[in-house]
């Protein structure tokens, strides 16, 4: 389990962290704290927690720079593929559920170089 979260935490970190404003770069573990609260939903379905979404939306705002979406980007594609019985399809419609909108489908075979300038 510890190891899961782990793995969550560097790719959602870069995601769906609530951030305040900030002059550092994202990092990994940021997405994968945020997106955390996302795991038992994108396994089993349902209702997505509010607490995900705050980390989703919070991730979105935070990503403002190139360097900060490509590191977001990479961090959630390695979660998507590193964390056992995430299911593609609540994977990728986990940020319009959130009110967010990216131009690309989270997935682990999402080339993140073709996307980061449009988010």
């Amino acid at each position: 389990m510890a190891g899961t979260l782990m793995k969550i935490a560097c790719v959602m970190v870069a995601c769906m962290v609530v951030f305040a404003p900030h002059a550092n770069a994202i990092s990994c573990g940021q997405v994968t704290s945020g997106l955390a609260p996302c795991i038992g939903y994108l396994r089993n379905g349902g209702t997505v927690p509010p607490p995900c979404c705050n980390g989703v939306r919070g991730l979105s705002k935070a990503a403002t720079t190139t360097a900060d979406k490509k590191t977001a980007c990479g961090c959630i594609k390695s979660l998507s593929g590193g964390i056992k019985g995430i299911k593609p399809a609540l994977a990728s419609g986990l940020p319009g559920k959130c009110g967010v909108n990216i131009p690309y489908n989270i997935s682990p075979s999402t080339d993140c170089s073709k996307y980061v300038n449009f988010l």
